[in-house]
């Protein structure tokens, strides 16, 4: 079932590209001058591929898991120093009229030796801190060298792996943070006027929500209903306080103002933990801090950090500004030939948006408007209820493993194959950054196809021998 799945995709694919590459000179979808003979090239080169790791014992993806790891690894620091500068990044090795990008071929690297830390003898992510630390470093040296790689969305990917750390175990605390500064990113970012006392809508409306997520953490995780009302009680009364002086005429410094409101409620919570002695009111307090260190640090990342090109299309994605002409113009014209499709799709070569190429890229990481323009609404669900389909079969074989390897190893693939899709799809219609992220399966390129595919056999395999496992 998973590779009928998986030959649907990648067949859809090719015919997408041809789509999406076709004019009216344009020769067969077989022709390997065009972009979709050279995917149908890569799809078989694939298959071989898929049926050489299907042959290969199972038990030396787990012998040899650091050292493919430490491998690759080398291979990406060598890909800094030796690739050339493709459109700003230096993430393509280039042999003759082939160019391959080793940060694909990480994530499968990385999920082994992932999968075998998980494996080690008596290892649980919760029995003490340095296990998170392993675990991360793993996660994260990819995602160091990529970076230096001017790849910024290729690393991104990699941070998907922390849902496979809540799978084991990890704390819905970490996902609640990861949640909350997205949130507070968002807001600061997006609402800088008016100013409501003295301090920008935004960076307003985010010290309201520490501070109820201050009142809630008491409630839900503390369960201390008195301190949590006293507190409240308290913000609600330095607000009215607030009010009051601005109604006379008096400026009040909002930074400040927030600054000696939440930190009285920090004191005072300090001062209850000392009393009752529980560690979770530690928690709370140092949440709220890191929230309120984190808030002072967007101005500057996003100013600073950011390159004035991701600046632009964080401001595109989040409505600040159009510059349809510009940045804005990919996601532009690929909402209007998503929206031109309709229900029905205007028919298979019939898309007026991909024949006169107003979508640039759009046989790569724009290749889902080729589908919406083409096929339309019921095109667009059927795609997006094959890739559901094989989510839901991955999810199902990873549950089904009887090591932790394999079980960590499937949910890797699963979380690298949601992040994928929902990053690609959500760039495509607006609601998501332009940060080069392919559709899985169906973008042109050797390399993502290459190394979903290396991720998908070796799960197969994995999974073919989890009865000769132990228990």
């Amino acid at each position: 079932m998973t590779i009928v799945l998986y030959l649907l995709l990648v067949c859809a694919g090719a015919v997408s590209i041809y789509a999406a590459s076709y004019d009216f000179d344009s020769a067969s979808l077989f022709d390997l001058e065009e972009f979709s003979g050279k995917q149908i090239l890569w799809i078989g080169l694939s298959l071989v591929l898929g049926c050489v790791i299907l042959l290969i014992d199972y038990r030396l993806y787990e012998a040899y898991a650091y050292l493919i790891y430490g491998m690759v690894l080398l291979l990406l620091l060598a890909t800094i120093f030796l690739a050339p500068n493709i459109k700003g990044s230096h993430s393509w090795l280039v042999f003759g009229p082939v160019s391959l990008q080793p940060a694909e071929f990480g994530k499968f690297a990385t999920a082994l030796a992932l999968a075998k830390l998980f494996d080690s003898y008596n290892f649980q992510l919760n029995a003490k801190m340095s296990n998170y630390f392993r675990a991360l470093i793993i996660i994260l040296l990819p995602v160091a060298l990529i970076l230096m790689q001017r790849e910024t969305g290729s690393a991104l990917v990699y941070l998907s792996l922390v849902f496979v750390l809540y799978r084991e175990g990890m704390s819905g605390m970490v996902l609640g943070a990861a949640v909350a500064a997205i949130t507070y990113f968002v807001v600061a970012v997006k609402y800088t006027e008016p100013l409501i006392l003295g301090i920008p809508a935004g960076e307003f409306t985010v010290f309201v929500l520490i501070m109820a997520i201050f009142a809630l953490m008491l409630i839900f995780y503390c369960r201390d209903i008195i301190i949590a009302r006293n507190v409240i009680i308290g913000f609600c009364g330095a607000g009215i306080l607030a009010g009051i002086l601005e109604l006379c005429g008096i400026d009040v410094n909002g930074t400040v103002f927030f600054l000696c409101t939440i930190g009285l409620g920090c004191i005072y919570t300090l001062i209850a933990m000392l009393r009752h002695r529980i560690r979770r009111f530690m928690v709370t307090v140092g949440f709220v801090a890191a929230s309120v260190l984190f808030l002072f640090s967007v101005n500057y990342v996003f100013g600073h950090v950011l390159q004035p090109h991701q600046q632009m299309r964080i401001k595109v994605a989040l409505g600040i500004e159009d510059d349809l002409r510009g940045v804005g113009y990919n996601v532009n014209q690929s909402k209007i030939a998503i929206g031109s499709g309709g229900l029905t799709g205007k028919g298979f070569l019939n898309g007026t948006q991909t024949k006169l190429k107003y979508v640039p890229e759009q046989h790569t990481d724009f290749i889902f408007c080729t589908i919406g323009e083409e096929e339309g609404f019921i095109g667009s669900t059927a795609v997006l209820i094959a890739f559901l389909s094989l989510i839901l079969r991955l999810i199902h074989i990873a549950e089904r493993q009887r090591s932790p390897f394999g079980r960590v190893y499937a949910y890797c693939v699963v979380s690298y194959l949601i992040f994928h899709l929902c990053i690609n799809i959500g760039m495509v219609i607006g609601l998501c950054p332009v940060i080069g992220i392919p559709l899985p399966f169906f973008s042109y390129g050797g390399s993502a196809l290459w190394g979903f595919t290396i991720l998908l056999f070796i799960l197969l395999r994995i999974d073919a021998s989890r009865k000769e496992r132990r228990d």
